[in-house]
C-alpha cells in the first residue's frame, strides 16, 4: 500500500510542478529527497516484492546534448549482482526510448512533440540474465510527453469580412473572431488565449476573453468612411509576459442606411425643344442626388402641377435613378411657346428610424421653352374620300384637297399626285386649287378604288412638303352582260323520259347594282320552238333545262347545242347567248353514265396507241441493227491475222537440262551453230529457217561466227538478234522474248542438280567455284573449302 500511496504523491507532484515554475528546481529537488526516504521505509516495512509502474513524465522540446533521463525501473529479485536483465518494448522502444539493462535507466534519445503525440505505452520486464528465465511479469506503463508553451495561438479562420449597418449604436456586435493554441489546455496556461485590439481603436473594440468585436463609437457615417482594417491579437498564458501571440486582420465594411435625403442640385430647370418633336421623345432628364447606394437611393419622381395637363410625362430610369421627362402631345409653337412644371423626387424605402434627419423628398421647377421651326403643309383633312362613276368623262371635276402653311409666313401651296399611287395616270390635280379629275376613262371592273397620294409643297421653301391622302371610288354603271357561272358539262341518257330535268344552269356578272343581281333566263328565238328540250326560268337567278320526248340516240344524234339567252335587269338591260352542250349518253337501269358522244368502230385486240408504240420500238431496232452492222464493216484489218505467227509476249521455253553439247537429241543445235544465215530483212530472226542457209561476214570490225569460241559465239548471236530487232521498220510493234536455254559443251561441272551431291563422298575439289561468277557464289559457299565451319562442314 505504501508504494501505491509514493507512486500516487509522485504523480500529483510532478503535476502541479510545471504552475510553480519559478520553484521548479528547489521542488525537484525535495521531491527526490522525500522519494528517496519514503522508498527506503517502504523498503523496511515491505513484506513481499512489487513490480508495477503507473507513469513517467519527460518534457517535450529537450534540446540538451545528452539523451534526457526518463526513470528507472527495478525489481526486488534484482540485489545487484548482474544476473537480472530488462527488456523494454512497446511504442518508442529502442527509436525513442532506451533501458539500460543491467540498471534499469530508461533514457529518451530524441525530442518529443507533445502536439505530435502525448503519451507512449511501453512494457517492461526483468528475466534472468543466464536462463532467460521472467523473474517479473511483464508490466506496462506509460511515458507522458510533459507539455511546454512552444505553440503560438492562430486564428485558422482569418483574415475576416465583416460589416455593420452604418449610424450603429455603440456596442452593436460586428463579429467574432477565434484563435486556437496547440498547446496541452489541460496543463498550466499555455492554451489559455486573450484577445485584444492592436488597430482599429477607437472606432471598434474586442473582448478579451470572447473574441467578440463591437462598435466603440456611435453613429459612424458610411458616407464620411465606409471601411475600416483591424488588426486582432491573440495571446496565450492569459496575456501575461512571455506568452506567445499571433494576429489576424478584420475588415470591417460599414453597409448603407437610408440617412439621406434625395435634393435637387438647383432650384430650377431650364430645357429647349423644337416644336417638332415627336410624340414619346425625351424633353429632359433630371436627377436628385442621394448620397445613399442601393434601394436606398431609389427614388420616385411626379409632376405635382404644370401647364398644359398631359402635355409631359415623368418616369424614373432605374439604372441613373434619373427623372425622364417625355413628351405626350405635339408641339405647336404657334399655340403655345413654354411650359413651367413642378416636380418632386421621394426616395422609395424610407427608414423609419431617420425620419429626424429631414423630409425625404425635393421639389425643383422645370421650364420647358418651344422654338418655332419651317414645318410642312398641313391637309385640311389627311384624308378626302371622292366617288365617280365608271362612265364618267375625261376631265371630270371628281373634288378638291386643302392644305395650309401653319408657320406665321403662311406661303403659297402647289399640289401634285405621287404617281407611284397612280402608275396609269388616270387623275390629273390642279396644282393652285387642288381640284382632283379624270384623265382616263374609268373601269370599275378593272380597279374599283383608287388610293392617291397628294403631295402639298410649299412655294417659298419646296423642301416643306406636306402629305394628303385621296380615296376614290369608282361608281358601277350596267357595262357587262351576265354569262354562264361555270362550263356545264351536260349529259343526257338515252333512255331519259319526257319532262325529265337534265340541268339546272346559273349566270353572273361582273356588274355589282345597288338592288343586287336579277337574270332571266330563255331559249333564243331560233330554237325555241325545238322539239327536244326546254327551258324554265325558276325566277330565283337559275333556271332548269327539261326534255320534251324521250328514246334519244347517240347513233342518231350525238350532241345537240342549245342557245341561252341570259338577260340582266340593268338599266339598259344587257345579254349575251351561252350554248349549252348536251351529250347522248349510254346509261345503265340506274341512270349512271357508261359512255358518251358519237357510235365508235371498236375493234379487238390492241388501240391505236399501243401499236404506234409498237411499231416505234420495231423501227429503234432496226436503226440500230444497222448501224452495229456498219461499223463492223468500217473495223480496221488488225495486223496479224494468223493466230500461229502471232507472238506477242510469248515465251518459249525449253526446260531440257541437257547434256552440254553431246546431246542433241532434246533440242536441234544445229540452228545455233548454223550462224553465217542469209541477212534477209523479211525473214523472222526468232524463229528456225525452213532452210538453212549459210553467209559468211567478212566485217573487219567483227570476226567469223566460225572462228570464235563457243561460248562467245552465242553471246554475240543473241546480240545480234537484239540489234536487228531494234533497227527493223518490219517488226511488230509488241516485244517477244526468246530464251535461248543453252548451256555449252564440254562442262566442268556436268549436271549442277544432282540430289545426291551433298551426300557424295568425291574428294573432288569445288573451290574453282568461286571463280565462275556471282550466278554460282551460293554453290561455291556450300562447297567450297574456304570455309571450314560452313554449315555443311
Amino acid at each position: 500500500m505504501l508504494s501505491k500511496v509514493t507512486a500516487v504523491i509522485e504523480a500529483i507532484l510532478l503535476t502541479l510542478l510545471p504552475l510553480f515554475s519559478p520553484l521548479r528546481l528547489c521542488l525537484f529537488l525535495y521531491s527526490s529527497l522525500f522519494f528517496v526516504l519514503i522508498g527506503s521505509l517502504v523498503t523496511l516495512l515491505r513484506h513481499k516484492r512489487s513490480w508495477v509502474w503507473n507513469q513517467f513524465f519527460v518534457l517535450e522540446e529537450y534540446t540538451g546534448n545528452e539523451p534526457l533521463y526518463v526513470g528507472k525501473l527495478h525489481s526486488d529479485v534484482d540485489k545487484g549482482e548482474g544476473k537480472v536483465k530488462y527488456v523494454l518494448t512497446g511504442e518508442g522502444a529502442t527509436s525513442i526510448f532506451t533501458i539500460d539493462e543491467n540498471t534499469g535507466d530508461i533514457h529518451a534519445t530524441k525530442r518529443l512533440d507533445r502536439e505530435a503525440q502525448a503519451y507512449y505505452t511501453l512494457q517492461a520486464q526483468a528475466i534472468n540474465r543466464l536462463t532467460n528465465i521472467p523473474v517479473e511479469p511483464r508490466s506496462e506503463f506509460v511515458v507522458k510527453v510533459q507539455d511546454i508553451n512552444d505553440n503560438e495561438p492562430k486564428f485558422l479562420d482569418g483574415p475576416y469580412m465583416a460589416g455593420v449597418p452604418e449610424m450603429s449604436p455603440l456596442g452593436t456586435m460586428v463579429v467574432q473572431v477565434a484563435a486556437t493554441d496547440a498547446d496541452d489546455p489541460t496543463y498550466g496556461n499555455s492554451a489559455r488565449v486573450v484577445y485584444s485590439i492592436v488597430h482599429g481603436q477607437p472606432y471598434f473594440s474586442v473582448e478579451p476573453k470572447t473574441g467578440v468585436i463591437r462598435t466603440a463609437l456611435p453613429n459612424m457615417d458610411r458616407e464620411t468612411r465606409d471601411q475600416y482594417v483591424l488588426v486582432i491579437q491573440a495571446k496565450d498564458m492569459v496575456g501575461q509576459m512571455g506568452g506567445l501571440s499571433g494576429t489576424t486582420s478584420v475588415t470591417v465594411t460599414l453597409t448603407d442606411v437610408n440617412d439621406n435625403p434625395p435634393r435637387f442640385s438647383h432650384k430650377s430647370y431650364q430645357y429647349t425643344v423644337l416644336e417638332v418633336l415627336p410624340v414619346k421623345s425625351v424633353v429632359a432628364r433630371i436627377k436628385a442626388a442621394d448620397a445613399d447606394i442601393g434601394s436606398n437611393a431609389e427614388m420616385d419622381y411626379r409632376i405635382m402641377d404644370g401647364d398644359g395637363p398631359g402635355m409631359f410625362n415623368i418616369t424614373t430610369d432605374e439604372e441613373t435613378q434619373e427623372g425622364v421627362i417625355t413628351l405626350q402631345k405635339p408641339l405647336d409653337f404657334e399655340t403655345r411657346n413654354s411650359f413651367s412644371l413642378r416636380v418632386e423626387a421621394t426616395n422609395r424605402n424610407i427608414d423609419s428610424n431617420f425620419l429626424s434627419l429631414g423630409p425625404f423628398s425635393d421639389i425643383t421647377s422645370v421650364r420647358v421653352t418651344v422654338e418655332d421651326v419651317n414645318e410642312p403643309p398641313i391637309f385640311s383633312s389627311p384624308l378626302n374620300k371622292m366617288v365617280v362613276s365608271e362612265d364618267a368623262k375625261v376631265g371630270t371635276s371628281i373634288g378638291r384637297v386643302s392644305a395650309h402653311d401653319p408657320d406665321t409666313s403662311s406661303s403659297a401651296i402647289r399640289y401634285s399626285i405621287d404617281r407611284n399611287t397612280d402608275l396609269d395616270r388616270f387623275f390629273n390635280v390642279d396644282a393652285l386649287s387642288g381640284v382632283i379629275s379624270t384623265a382616263k376613262p374609268l373601269d370599275r371592273e378593272v380597279n374599283s378604288v383608287h388610293n392617291l397620294t397628294i403631295w402639298a409643297t410649299e412655294s417659298q421653301d419646296p423642301a416643306q412638303i406636306g402629305k394628303g391622302i385621296a380615296l376614290i371610288t369608282v361608281l358601277d354603271i350596267n357595262d357587262n352582260a351576265p354569262v354562264f357561272a361555270i362550263e356545264y358539262d351536260t349529259t343526257l341518257c338515252e333512255n331519259a323520259m319526257p319532262g325529265q330535268l337534265i340541268r339546272t344552269i346559273s349566270a353572273v356578272d361582273k356588274d355589282e347594282p345597288l338592288s343586287g343581281h336579277r337574270f332571266y333566263f330563255t331559249l333564243d328565238a331560233p330554237v325555241a320552238g325545238n322539239l327536244n328540250f326546254t327551258l324554265r326560268d325558276n325566277k330565283d337567278n337559275t333556271a332548269s333545262i327539261l326534255t320534251k320526248r324521250g328514246g334519244f340516240r347517240r347513233s342518231e344524234q350525238p350532241v345537240y347545242r342549245l342557245p341561252v339567252l341570259i338577260t340582266d335587269s340593268g338599266s339598259p338591260a344587257l345579254s349575251s347567248t351561252n350554248t349549252l352542250s348536251v351529250r347522248v349518253c349510254e346509261c345503265d337501269s340506274n341512270g349512271e353514265t357508261l359512255s358518251c358522244g358519237a357510235v365508235a368502230y371498236t375493234a379487238t385486240g390492241l388501240s391505236t396507241g399501243a401499236l404506234l408504240a409498237i411499231l416505234g420500238c420495231i423501227i429503234t431496232l432496226l436503226v440500230m441493227v444497222l448501224l452495229i452492222v456498219t461499223m463492223r464493216r468500217r473495223r480496221k484489218q488488225p495486223l496479224i491475222l494468223d493466230e500461229e505467227r502471232d507472238i506477242r509476249e510469248n515465251i518459249v521455253r525449253y526446260d531440257d537440262e541437257g547434256g552440254g553439247e553431246e546431246d542433241t537429241e532434246a533440242f536441234d543445235m544445229v540452228t545455233l551453230r548454223n550462224l553465217n544465215i542469209v541477212r534477209d530483212p523479211s525473214v523472222r530472226r526468232d524463229v528456225t529457217p525452213d532452210t538453212p542457209t549459210f553467209f559468211h561476214y567478212t566485217s573487219v570490225s567483227r570476226p567469223p561466227y566460225k572462228s570464235l569460241p563457243e561460248n562467245v559465239v552465242f553471246r554475240e548471236f543473241i546480240w545480234e538478234r537484239l540489234k536487228d530487232a531494234d533497227v527493223d521498220p518490219t517488226a511488230p510493234p509488241y516485244d517477244s522474248l526468246q530464251t535461248y536455254a543453252f548451256e555449252g559443251s564440254g562442262s566442268v561441272a556436268e549436271s549442277l542438280s544432282s540430289l545426291e551431291s551433298l551426300s557424295t563422298d568425291s574428294d573432288q575439289n569445288y573451290d574453282y567455284l568461286s571463280n565462275w561468277g556471282p550466278r554460282f557464289k551460293k554453290l561455291a559457299d556450300l562447297y567450297g573449302n574456304s570455309d571450314s565451319s560452313g554449315v555443311f562442314s
